[in-house]
């Protein structure tokens, strides 16, 4: 049987290691001998027979994409349409093509995944390809229980951060003239190899999907895939239900722009829900924690915040360095980087007279790209056109806005002088603000969440 592949068939295998290649051969072997498989060859397998393997693990419509791709194939170039069934040589051919492929040959699978016909495809027909293949990706993991303390997609029907992620991945495509496809008007416009090529290329996420789908949808070569870069691990202390703000794929995108070495893991600094709606609280959970994501979402249901590359201090001056970044994932994703216009990239006070009293980045006094007020549940985002530090737009509805919900996260593993931080309570930490609670009349949330020491 292995005399019979294809020259061609055999310089596709050639990219597999042996022991991946015997994993290929092993899942084609079970494919092709379905009993519940009619009218297919020892040598091949059926839509029927894919879906019988595949399950729940997939939606139905990523199966049949899968499915059609690997049938069009054309080996030899002289097939006049796509085969009636996937042979051996086929399959191994685009497993390699979306496992082991150049962005050319990924390219090749992504425009046989969209359409039967060789020539360009309509852009909103990639749309609903990466709509398709960013709902997928969540589907398999949260069915596989690799979410990683995230939460996914619980109502059926199509996401809307789904939509939202895929709008983001599809406005990095450059169509033949340079422009970007962005806006309804460019849903027409025709997308050729080239074009899906490029996009391939420059845009990661979309192998990544692609990847993570096929090793966990058909689970084949999965023991090679590392999810800790795709998927940070939550970790949110006292052992309390908490629903956050954010979603998987709102994390796997902001995720993907922090320094590589802080992408494993989110630790719960702070939440309005569990601390309190206090700044005096938010002060004193996050400063001195190092690299950490905030988070807020205002009365409108915007979701946006900011990315603090150095530990938070209370202090007049403004601090941090040009890792930082602003970012948006609701109602649009985009991450707003630094202009080396100044250096307001963060900027925390408290307890001042003449100067203002909050946590901002970006911009400056009285005018920053994201500020949260003093008074904690207010804030502004202001730019005419864009805020100075990041480029950003208004990343709010509303310039002033109000908000409830806010979080902090740390990114990465913390050091041992911020472990000691995190094991004190913001009032043994902060006399001043457990003074400014009392005095406040707010209620003094970390008394009821001390936890008794261990005598060990």
């Amino acid at each position: 049987m292995g005399n019979s592949r294809s020259r061609v068939g055999q310089s596709f295998r050639s990219q597999f290691l042996p022991e991946e290649q015997a994993e290929i051969d092993q899942l084609f072997d079970a494919l092709s001998s379905d009993k519940n498989s009619p009218n297919t060859s020892s040598r091949s397998f059926s839509l029927k027979a894919l879906q019988n393997h595949v399950g729940e693990a997939l939606p139905p419509e990523m199966v049949t994409r899968l499915y059609d791709g690997m049938r069009r194939v054309d080996l030899m170039g002289k097939v006049k349409g796509p085969s009636e069934n996937v042979s051996q040589e086929q399959f191994t051919a685009s497993m390699s093509h979306l496992l082991k492929g150049s962005s050319q040959e990924k390219s090749l699978m992504i425009v046989k995944m969209i359409s039967a016909t060789e020539g360009p495809v309509k852009a909103r027909e990639v749309q609903k390809f990466t709509e398709d293949l960013v709902g997928s990706m969540v589907h398999v993991l949260n069915h596989r229980q690799e979410l990683r303390g995230w939460t996914g997609q619980e109502a059926p029907g199509p996401s809307p951060r789904v939509q939202v992620l895929a709008a983001q991945l599809l406005s990095e495509m450059k169509l033949q003239d340079g422009e970007r496809l962005q806006g309804p008007r460019w849903l027409d416009c025709d997308c050729d190899r080239a074009v899906i090529e490029d996009w391939v290329f420059r845009v990661p996420h979309v192998a990544t999907f692609l990847s993570v789908v096929i090793r966990k949808g058909l689970l084949i070569l999965s023991s090679s895939l590392d999810l800790t870069t795709l998927i940070p691990e939550r970790q949110v202390d006292q052992g309390r239900h908490f629903e956050s703000i954010l979603d998987v794929l709102s994390v796997v995108y902001i995720n993907a722009h922090l320094p590589r070495e802080q992408q494993h893991r989110w630790r719960l600094l702070f939440s309005s829900e569990l601390h309190g709606h206090s700044f005096s609280q938010l002060c004193g959970h996050i400063t001195h924690r190092g690299p950490c994501v905030a988070v807020l979402e205002d009365h409108d249901k915007h979701v946006f915040g900011g990315f603090a590359s150095c530990s938070w201090e209370v202090k007049p001056q403004f601090q941090g360095d040009d890792r930082c970044f602003l970012f948006s994932v609701c109602p649009s994703m985009a991450v707003h980087t630094h202009t080396g216009y100044n250096d307001h990239y963060m900027y925390l006070n408290h307890g001042q007279q003449t100067i203002p009293n909050g946590l901002g980045m970006g911009g400056q006094h009285n005018y920053f790209g994201l500020w949260v007020d003093v008074d904690f549940g207010k804030g502004h985002s202001r730019a005419k056109p864009t805020c100075t530090t990041y480029n950003s737009p208004q990343l709010s509805a509303q310039e002033n806005f109000q908000f409830d919900k806010m979080e902090v996260w740390a990114v990465g593993d913390p050091s041992e002088t911020q472990m000691a931080k995190g094991n004190k309570s913001i009032l043994d930490a902060d006399p001043e603000a457990q003074a400014l609670l009392e005095i406040s009349g707010r209620s003094r949330h970390s008394e009821g969440l001390r936890e008794v020491p261990d005598d060990e």
